[in-house]
């Protein structure tokens, strides 16, 4: 996967040579460059960012120096894909995209070559955006309903939850199948997990995961799923469809303050907090 990123702070993407990333990368499965947007700057200033049209509060990232970037990468990327037709998916961090899911993590995971563009200030002047989509596919993309200073944060989470489904990143392919938000689980979080020493600081691990049954493990493990999802992310739980629990799942659901009700999971009482 080709992967360019365009910001005013490139050192702030330095932990992309870290970790499971900059194994990636050093493999060849990443191919990822950075590049200083005020390269494309023409006064002796570097100047990105002037005051918005019509008043207002802050600085809007400037047209000019961002639709010279947007072209020499997507000039670079082509060459170095050997595809003159080439085209990334540009995304655009932003408190006003679409939320990124694990669904989503996936989908882009399957795309040949992403380009971020990180704003600063207030923004970017929209007319690089509709300009670009003429182009290639433009997504602004939001980590949540919160504010950050700038996209490069962004841009990391990003980078890291797609790269890590790419063949050959994670060690234990099994480990993306079992963990919180992947189809496999349902929909539902992870469970607790535990390790050695079976007991530490006088508190023990459960003695289920000590028996050797794997399916009562698996049972457990189940269980847990759903308790937890049940205390910290009920609106998981409200997605489910009943016909797809077992008489166990129901059980514990129950047990959590959850009833099946015209065909729907309902929680019947506000359910306990657990941790």
């Amino acid at each position: 996967m080709r992967i360019d990123v365009v910001t005013i702070f490139p050192e702030y993407l330095a932990p992309l040579d870290l970790s499971l990333i900059g194994r990636a990368r050093a493999a060849g499965i990443l191919d990822v460059a950075v590049h200083d947007l005020r390269t494309w700057t023409t006064d002796r200033h570097r100047t990105v960012d002037d005051a918005p049209l019509g008043g207002g509060a802050g600085m809007v990232m400037r047209p000019e120096p961002w639709g010279a970037a947007l072209d020499a990468v997507l000039a670079a990327g082509r060459e170095r894909l050997g595809d003159p037709d080439a085209v990334p998916h540009l995304l655009v961090p932003s408190p006003a995209g679409t939320p990124l899911t694990q669904a989503g993590a996936e989908a882009l995971a399957r795309e040949p070559w992403l380009a971020f563009a990180c704003g600063r200030y207030e923004g970017i002047d929209e007319r690089v955006l509709e300009e670009a989509a003429t182009r290639m596919p433009v997504t602004p993309l939001s980590l949540g309903d919160y504010v950050l200073g700038g996209g490069e944060v962004a841009v990391l989470v990003v980078v890291e939850a797609v790269a890590r489904l790419l063949p050959g990143v994670v060690g234990n392919p099994h480990s993306l199948v079992e963990e919180s938000h992947a189809p496999a689980s349902g929909g539902l979080l992870e469970p607790p997990v535990y390790t050695r020493p079976a007991s530490w600081r006088g508190r023990e691990a459960p003695p289920v995961l000590l028996s050797g049954h794997h399916a009562r493990v698996a049972r457990w493990r189940r269980d847990e799923q759903l308790r937890r999802t049940a205390a910290r992310r009920p609106d998981l739980l409200a997605r489910l469809r009943p016909q797809d629990l077992d008489a166990a799942d129901l059980a514990v659901l129950a047990q959590e303050g959850w009833s099946v009700r015209d065909g729907a999971l309902v929680p019947a009482s506000p359910a306990p907090v657990r941790h």
